[in-house]
Formats: C-alpha cells, structure tokens, sequence
C-alpha cells in the first residue's frame, strides 16, 4: 500500500478579485468563447460554469468527471461538458492558486496562442491571496506507477519538492526531447507557461475529420512536419513540445484532487495516461481517507460523553487510556473526567506490591487525555490527534490508591495555531491529588 503523508506547508490561496475577461476561438470545436476566472471559498478547488447553459450548472474539475483523452482532456457530468480543462488548470495550478471558479460561455476555453500564457497573465493581473484555511499536500512515500501498452509510463518517487523530470517522444523516435525542474510559481511562469501545444503534420487530417482542431492555426500550435518545426515566430525553447508536455501533465495531475510533494518522473506522457496517474492518486486519498478516524459531535453544551463516546475522539486504547468518561463541559474552555481506579489496572503489579498507588506521571497523562477532548472541542481541530509535548509547575499532593474516583479537571488558557496550552488538576473526594501546567500540539491523525 502506497503511504502518503499530508502536510500543512501553506496557506489555501484563491484570487484577489475576479479576472478579466478572455475572448477567443476554442481549439477543438472552434468556438467563440468568453472566459473569466474568479475566486471561490477555501476548499473549493477548482470549479467550471457553464453560463451559456440553464441554471448556469457546475462542474467539478475532478478525475471522476474525466470523460475523453484523445488530444485533450475532457470532463463531464450528464450534460454539462467542458473541452481542453489542462490548460486553465495547469496555469491555476502552477501559479499556486487552489481555488477558483472558471466561467465561460462555450464548451471550451479559448486556445490563445497554444500556450497557458494568457491565463496567467490573468492571474497575475488579478493578483493571488492567503485564505484563512492551511493547504494540505501529499508527500509521496513510496513509488506509484501507472504505464500503458502504448510504451507510456509515469512513475512518481518520493520527494521534498513537485519535480517533474520528463521525456517526450514523437512517432518512431523522430522527436525526442528532455525536460527537467522543480516546479513552482517562479519556474513554472518562466519555464513552461509559454510553451505551445504541438502536432504531426500527418495528423492533420485524421483529425480534422474526427471534428477536432477546428480552431487550431500556426498562430496558436506547432506542427512537425519532417524535421522541420512550423509556428509563427519558431520555437520559443529547444525543447518547447516536452515542456508543453510538463505543462499539460500539471492541468492534468490536479484533476486528482490535491497537490501532491514527490518526483514524477514521464516517459511520452499523455492525456490518457496523465489522468489515469491522477484517478489512481484520487483512488488512494479516498481509501486513505477512508482509514482515518472519523470525528464525531462533541457537545456544545454541558453533556458527558461515555467511554465508547470517549474513546472515538482519543486514539489510545489498553492499558493506555486513562479517562472512563467526560462528566461535563463548561463553554469552551473547561472539561471535567472522570477515571475509576480499581485494583484491576496494569500498573498496580509493580506499583507497588503490597501497597499500590497510582503512578503520578499516570495522573499527569489523564489531565492531558482530558485536555486533548477539550481542544478537539474546536471545529478546526475535529478528526485531529492532541500531541502532548510539556508539562510545567508539577505538583503531587497525595496518592491515589484502588477505590478511588479521581476527577479530572483541565481549562484551556491560550490555544494559537496548532499549539494549545492547559492548566489541569486531578481530585480525589474534592480533595487535590496532582496539578500541572500542559502544552500540546494538535496535528493530523
């Protein structure tokens, strides 16, 4: 099973305001198409609208919807259908926008020059912004492949960067060229964003009768014909058709879902085996998703939770948990537990014999068992884990010994990010047994 850790390397970003408008010809179906991006809430992703249509539906940018490979990726949802998505997505996705929604008019968006050039001159004349929400990252752990009959493979290794290491090859090896970089807003803008979309000479016709490329121009694609490279003003990199070929591997990948942290690495990629690459990575979220503790509804209120109630927000289990049941809740600062020691606990074998207490560090880890259900009391912080990570101002009054209930009671004093500091005090019949200072970290299951 492939393992996948989520990070938290950012903030979530959307657009500043709404784009301008793009007009043009569609590449495929020839269109004449208006186009403007616009921002969308945290968690959004990315979101195509259909205006021309009744009730203006929306359809998700997801592997789910992919519908067509052949020359470019298609998604679709009943009815609604959107053309060419790798373009738009590719530039959102390489300027480190993550949420936005794209309206057009048409089926497709307008082709421009080839390139994705024209939408991130877009972006950044709308200018790019922090969301309050943090963005989550896979970091890839272990290889993933995906490969076809056709000869085409994409591996993605693990890795501390997006790299994209790529090699693109023509019919009978006639053109072979090599891409290579660690992909950000920087490098992406500079090194791939201007690069142009590309086809054989030979093609030309076969696909014209497919009904495809009906807007397509040496204006806005390159065509190989021989050895010879036709476009207008020529080539704008020695290697633009692998480029291309990064940029369109980018629009696609991010059908998947999420940005991923890894090293993929593309030999003769493609629409086809680029979204198979992101189907399977959505495939592995959802079932890794599908693993993690679900949250459950912690009352707002005064309420108690029972100890399968308790045991659904804590991870820890036998001989480990130290909390039977939460007995109440004031606001959302203050929780009380409860724990019934009883000569049965683990501890007491060597603890001592003949005369068993409760170990103090033991009293310690209830106070911040009780603490971590009160952080996860937060919307922000539900289906998370509280990490204990110190303990301050450690008093023990006197000891607690089977047959007591001991009463745990923890306030929430400074809660800023994922770090969380908590006064706590453990009782015994009213009386003080043990009070600490604790700080915690909360963070992903």
């Amino acid at each position: 099973m492939m393992q996948v850790r989520v990070m938290a390397t950012r903030m979530q970003k959307t657009l500043a305001k709404c784009t301008s408008t793009l007009e043009g010809t569609s590449l495929h179906t020839g269109q004449t198409v208006k186009l403007i991006i616009k921002p969308a809430e945290p968690n959004t992703g990315f979101k195509f609208r259909r205006v021309d249509l009744p009730d203006k539906p929306f359809l998700d940018a997801s592997a789910a919807k992919v519908q067509s490979v052949e020359r470019a990726t298609t998604i679709a949802d009943g009815a609604v259908t959107v053309h060419t998505v790798e373009h738009i997505l590719s530039a959102l996705t390489g300027m480190g926008v993550d949420n936005a929604i794209i309206e057009m008019d048409a089926s497709e968006p307008p082709i421009g020059d080839g390139s994705a050039l024209p939408y991130v001159e877009m972006i950044k004349k709308a200018g790019v912004v922090e969301q309050n929400a943090p963005l989550q990252i896979w970091e890839i752990r272990e290889p993933i492949k995906v490969e076809n009959a056709n000869g085409s493979t994409i591996v993605i290794m693990p890795s501390r960067d997006f790299r994209i290491s790529l090699t693109a090859v023509g019919p009978n090896g006639r053109v072979t060229q090599y891409f290579d970089s660690v992909i950000t807003p920087e490098t992406y803008e500079k090194e791939l964003s201007n690069s142009r979309t590309f086809c054989f000479y030979e093609d030309i016709q076969p696909l014209l009768e497919k009904g495809l490329i009906q807007g397509g121009t040496l204006d806005n694609a390159i065509v190989i014909k021989g050895e010879e490279y036709l476009c207008a003003g020529g080539l704008r990199f020695h290697n633009e058709c692998a480029r291309h070929k990064a940029m369109d591997l980018i629009g696609d990948f991010i059908l998947c879902g999420r940005r991923i942290m890894g090293h993929v690495i593309a030999i003769m990629p493609g629409h086809g085996i680029n979204t198979q690459m992101a189907a399977k990575l959505q495939q592995k979220y959802e079932s890794m998703e599908a693993q993690r503790p679900r949250p459950i509804t912690i009352p707002n209120g005064d309420a108690v939770l029972d100890t399968m109630e308790v045991m659904k927000l804590l991870p820890h289990r036998f001989p480990f948990l130290m909390v039977d049941r939460i007995i109440a809740f004031e606001g959302d600062r203050k929780c009380v537990g409860q724990k019934n020691v009883t000569m049965n606990e683990q501890y007491f074998q060597g603890h001592f014999p003949g005369h068993p207490v409760m170990p103090g560090v033991l009293q310690v880890e209830a106070m911040a068992q009780v603490a971590s259900v009160l952080m996860l009391r937060l919307p922000e912080n539900a289906g998370k884990i509280g990490f204990f990570m110190s303990c301050d101002k450690v008093k023990w009054r006197r000891p607690v010994v089977p047959g007591d209930v001991l009463i745990i009671e923890t306030e929430l004093t400074k809660m800023r990010g994922a770090i969380g500091m908590a006064t706590g005090r453990c009782l015994v019949n009213g009386e003080i047994t043990c009070e600490a200072e604790l700080k915690f970290m909360v963070s992903d299951a």
